[in-house]
């Protein structure tokens, strides 16, 4: 239902989040998901408009990412606001 690319498929490993961030404006992505819950102190959202969904779970492995996948589509499937949105697991 979505593309989804991890950072190392585009190439981006190593970048600091404000540049990663401008990069993924600069490509059309439409959101990050990600598990750093750093990230939502540590940006403004003002300077880059993206709509970035925290992970908050305590591994980000397989099986604990399995059973938030339905809260993760839902979020998805509707406009998301720049800034963080935060999933629990």
């Amino acid at each position: 239902e979505h593309e989804v690319y991890t950072v190392s498929e585009m190439k981006w490993a190593g970048k600091k989040n404000g540049e990663l961030l401008s990069l993924m404006i600069q490509d059309n992505f439409e959101a990050l998901i990600t598990g750093d819950k750093n990230l939502q102190h540590q940006q403004n959202f003002s300077t880059y408009p993206i709509p970035v969904i925290l992970i908050n779970i305590k591994f980000i492995t397989y099986p604990d990412l399995l059973p938030i996948i339905p809260k993760l589509k839902s979020a998805l499937e509707r406009p998301l606001a720049a800034g963080p949105t935060i999933i629990s697991g």
